[in-house]
């Protein structure tokens, strides 16, 4: 697809902060309820990008439990540490969309904060963006290889992946993976709704990026419970595709060129 088809200017009200050319990427890590995971994947990062330029922005969407504390005291810890809060939870998407706002580089790489998305896998992510045919890479999206989850919440996983398959064909595999790598101007100029991280390879096709998609390691939940069910999931998840459905179909790209006057 023509490159120039999603590189437009972002609109006045994306952009709440300015680029840093120094900094190489920006993670951002949607967290709630994840006290008892914080120092392990703050460490795990720490270890991964020894190295890089990089900042980390953990998004605490709306936390109860020892996450605030935990992720306000590492601020002491870590120079590339930034933290957001949500005085309430508004989700896992909201949390992903506040941090990319918030990002002060160009590639944007994302990661669940339970450690089941392993931080080692983030610079095969961001250098995965680097084409070497010379075209621009919007997306790059993990796909789990082996998943360290219940039986229950595999088989859930592959009927819904079967299903999104079948209805949106954005020849995905996995798309519930974590790891995600992307232009953060692509991705603020995406449609934003409640759950638009489960379909971001569908939606940035959609839009006229290039997708590419890697084979990641997925890990055991090292502390806690997640923060939905497989109900919750598979309701939430046909309400979804059916809008989805629509606003792609509904889509239109048209590109204005500005006119000027003759000398």
């Amino acid at each position: 697809m023509p490159d120039q088809s999603i590189q437009r200017p972002l609109p006045n009200h994306a952009t709440t902060t300015d680029y840093d050319s120094d900094i190489q990427f920006s993670i951002v890590v949607p967290v709630k309820n994840e006290g008892a995971n914080i120092d392990l994947m703050l460490g795990l990062i720490d270890s991964a990008c020894n190295g890089r330029v990089f900042e980390a922005i953990f998004v605490d969407d709306g936390s109860t439990d020892s996450t605030p504390a935990k992720l306000q005291a590492a601020l002491l810890q870590y120079d590339w540490l930034r933290v957001l809060r949500h005085s309430q939870s508004g989700g896992q998407s909201a949390a992903i969309h506040s941090g990319v706002q918030s990002a002060r580089a160009f590639k944007i790489c994302t990661l669940d904060g339970d450690g089941q998305n392993p931080p080692s896998e983030i610079p095969r992510l961001v250098d995965a963006m680097d084409s070497h045919d010379g075209s621009k890479i919007h997306l790059v999206a993990g796909q789990r290889m082996v998943r360290h989850d219940t039986l229950s919440k595999r088989l859930a996983s592959r009927i819904a992946n079967a299903v999104r398959q079948a209805i949106l064909k954005d020849s995905t595999r996995d798309t519930g993976c974590g790891h995600k790598a992307f232009d953060r101007d692509a991705f603020l100029e995406l449609p934003y709704f409640n759950n638009m991280h489960r379909y971001l390879p569908a939606l940035f096709s959609a839009y006229g990026g290039r997708v590419v998609h890697i084979d990641v390691v997925h890990e055991t939940r090292n502390a806690g419970q997640s923060n939905y069910n497989n109900l919750q999931r598979g309701l939430v998840g046909i309400h979804d595709l059916i809008g989805l459905k629509w606003l792609i179909k509904r889509h239109k790209q048209v590109h204005p060129i500005e006119v000027r006057k003759h000398d």
